[in-house]
């Protein structure tokens, strides 16, 4: 297999599938049936493997790379599944670390083309049979999977795992998972399954009770991690993985409780090295020092909001490039931006990518200084030229954002 192959078998996986992250909520494909038939397909290879099933609005991805670290330092055998992907494709299925092979992936879509013509998978729906098939095959002893949109009705929802864990609850993807908090927790409860414990991390009152409510109707022990007590850090620094390493620790406990040795030694390395075990990026990652520059694929309000609030904390000028998708609510933005930052408002380039002279407007209504780019790279070019060593550059208001931006200064082909 060439790379030139290679790459063509991946541009017609994404030519043939529909893609959420592409083409938005009509690449959405609610329901099991599609998943079932596609699993049936290829000799059902999530069964019998051990799995942990992690969803939530935000932090799902952090805890679950956490928690893969934990593991893989206490020496198991960890397979990784997490979306999307940032740079390239083999991001979204790991084990210990290693992003499984381009050769796997090649043969695995040249198996696509013998699917039964009335059996149309999602993009989402074809890579998650793809990482079960893989961690089959490696026959690893646990398989961390991240839910991919909601919970109910997500694709991965058709897994039996030994834990699952709710990270949070916040407005998201209101246009199919509801529109109200309230709703939204009630689509990603549906990931609980009869007998299998439940842990939140949501502080929430509604959303425990909308969880706690689940949890009792499928006799699943509802275990809440917010009042867990811990000093223990983690190498992933934004302030708000506080929230999510309770939500590790308790996933811990509840892998400990069913016999799986796992030490305070093991948690507490796991922990400070997940970049290093994992090779997860693109949460608060410091990407240079002078200047000062972070990427953080945080993208919806409630993510946006504790980013923004973490800048605060740092004192030198902020130069901040920002870029959003088509359906992205600039108004809600524009009232968490910090006070006296320099702009640069990119098109992430992508079809969903949105052009910052669409909402020109809402800015100069903002008041705020601001430039605007047609592209990532140029955007933080401009931020480059402008800032000083002492000042700090942030880029992100989304994955595709960080993703380019990575892909142009990595060096990384995807």
């Amino acid at each position: 297999m060439t790379q030139q192959q290679y790459q063509e078998a991946l541009d017609w996986l994404f030519v043939q599938m529909p893609n959420y992250q592409i083409d938005g909520a009509k690449a959405y494909k609610p329901g099991l049936e599609n998943i079932t038939r596609l699993c049936d397909f290829f000799g059902n290879p999530q069964e019998g493997l051990r799995m942990i099933h992690i969803g939530g609005t935000n932090g799902k991805g952090s805890t679950s790379n956490m928690l893969a670290s934990v593991l893989q330092e206490s020496g198991y055998k960890v397979g990784l599944y997490n979306s999307p992907h940032l740079v390239h494709f083999t991001e979204r299925i790991k084990v210990n670390g290693e992003e499984c092979s381009r050769e796997f992936v090649y043969d695995f879509i040249q198996k696509l083309r013998q699917l039964p013509t009335d059996i149309r998978p999602s993009f989402f729906e074809f890579t998650t049979v793809m990482a079960f098939e893989y961690f089959r095959q490696q026959q690893v002893d646990f398989a961390i999977i991240e839910v991919g949109l909601g919970g109910r009705l997500d694709s991965t929802n058709i897994i039996r795992p030994i834990l699952t864990a709710i990270t949070n609850v916040a407005l998201d993807h209101m246009d199919i998972l509801g529109d109200t908090v309230e709703k939204i927790a009630e689509e990603k409860a549906g990931i609980i399954k009869n007998g299998v414990p439940i842990i939140c991390g949501d502080e929430n009152p509604s959303v425990q009770a909308i969880i706690r409510e689940k949890a009792e109707s499928m006799d699943a022990p509802f275990i809440g991690a917010t009042t867990i007590e811990t000093e223990l850090q983690s190498d992933l620094t934004g302030n708000y993985q506080a929230k999510n390493i309770k939500v590790v620790v308790a996933l811990v406990d509840g892998l400990r409780r069913q016999g799986h040795e796992i030490t305070d030694d093991n948690l507490k390395s796991g922990l400070l090295n997940v970049h290093r075990n994992t090779g997860f990026i693109g949460r608060w990652f410091r990407f240079s020092d002078r200047p000062l520059t972070i990427l953080d694929t945080a993208h919806n309000q409630a993510g946006l909001e504790q980013v923004f609030t973490q800048l605060t904390d740092y004192p030198q000028h902020k130069h901040i490039v920002l870029g959003f998708v088509k359906d992205k609510k600039i108004d809600e933005v524009l009232q968490l931006l910090p006070n006296s930052s320099t702009f640069y408002f990119v098109k992430p380039a992508i079809a969903r990518g949105r052009d910052p002279h669409e909402y020109e407007q809402n800015l100069k209504d903002a008041d705020i200084n601001y430039q605007l780019f047609d592209t990532v790279q140029s955007g933080y070019l401009a931020a480059k030229e402008n800032a000083g060593v002492e000042d700090l550059i942030f880029i992100g208001g989304s994955n595709f954002v960080v993703g380019e931006f990575l892909e142009k200064n990595l060096g990384v082909v995807k």
